[in-house]
């Protein structure tokens, strides 16, 4: 309570981690370490994408951009945490709460959109590989992406609305790591019934408007792979979109999970749990998903991993 009554009604308190104790040191190290991989996976699917001309292709277009939105999600959400743990200093103010909403929500139903992109990409990769080139090509991919990160912002700054035009009660304590919307939403004073419909809305139209895209082009692709003759044909074909599905099971999992729920049924510490994954687990899994079951994205990374290693030991020689 004491460093509650140090902090100006205009800043909230995190106490996701007020409980650990001693343990947040331990937690720091772990957390930490695991940020810091997530980070040079992201960065070096993407320089390694970007340097071999053979990748420069619609799938790997969007891969590079979903590995830049998991990038920028996390830096909304990690480091500031990070410094929590370290410093003891859980205090965060009004406006930097409201723009951590922003853009972590941005970025997540950025994400959405990117892989309902790339669900359209294998579409047409398995259903109709011989207008490939034709169809996506260099303009549409550049729309897909636009577009994603448009509908991103506007779905940010319409949470961030929904939630912050709100009188908030005495207890500014939010019991979460960051400013997500559950949490938050829980200490709004009088009638919240509006925004929570507000959120719900929001929340559907992102999260079931991309799924409705991915569903109906594994729809189609199913359907093509059950038509070739040979089992061996169809395991490549569905090997293609193996790391995508993957990626798509555990992104919609989760935030189906938080934001398609009653406030009634919010659980402080299930809802931590459910958070972690997806801020720490989800965007380390999305690279070694990919790299692990691409061989061209694993001779990618060795190959820029050997360019920089060639460079570094030119220079000090």
């Amino acid at each position: 309570m004491g460093q509650t009554n140090v902090t100006s009604w205009r800043d909230f308190v995190f106490l996701g981690f007020s409980s650990s104790g001693k343990l947040q040191h331990l937690l720091f190290a772990l957390f930490l370490s695991l940020y810091l991989i997530t980070l040079t996976s992201n960065v070096f699917i993407i320089i390694a994408i970007r340097l071999d001309s053979h990748l420069h292709t619609p799938m790997y277009l969007f891969l590079v951009f979903l590995s830049f939105s998991e990038t920028c999600y996390t830096l909304g959400i990690i480091p500031r945490m990070l410094f929590g743990l370290a410093m003891g200093d859980q205090a965060i103010s009004y406006v930097g709460c409201a723009a951590q909403m922003f853009f972590s929500a941005s970025w997540a139903c950025t994400n959405c959109f990117l892989l309902a992109a790339m669900g359209f990409d294998r579409y047409v990769a398995i259903c109709a590989p011989l207008h490939y080139a034709s169809l996506m090509n260099p303009t549409l991919c550049a729309q897909l992406v636009v577009t994603s990160f448009l509908i991103g912002y506007l779905f940010g700054l319409g949470m961030t609305l929904v939630i912050f035009h709100l009188s908030f009660c005495s207890s500014h304590e939010i019991h979460h790591f960051f400013c997500d919307t559950p949490p938050v939403l829980s200490l709004a004073c009088g009638d919240t019934g509006l925004s929570e419909l507000g959120i719900l809305i929001l929340s559907l139209l992102v999260l079931l408007v991309s799924f409705f895209f991915i569903t109906i082009s594994y729809a189609y692709i199913l359907a093509a792979i059950l038509k070739i003759p040979s089992t061996e044909g169809q395991k490549k074909a569905f090997s293609i979109c193996a790391s995508h599905l993957t990626v798509v099971i555990i992104h919609y999992g989760c935030a189906s999970f938080m934001y398609l729920r009653p406030k009634a049924s919010y659980s402080l510490e299930r809802d931590q749990l459910i958070a972690m994954t997806y801020t720490v687990v989800t965007p380390l899994l999305n690279p070694i998903v990919y790299s692990l079951r691409n061989r061209a994205v694993q001779t990618a990374l060795r190959n820029a991993f050997r360019g920089r290693l060639l460079i570094i030991k030119n220079f000090l020689i």
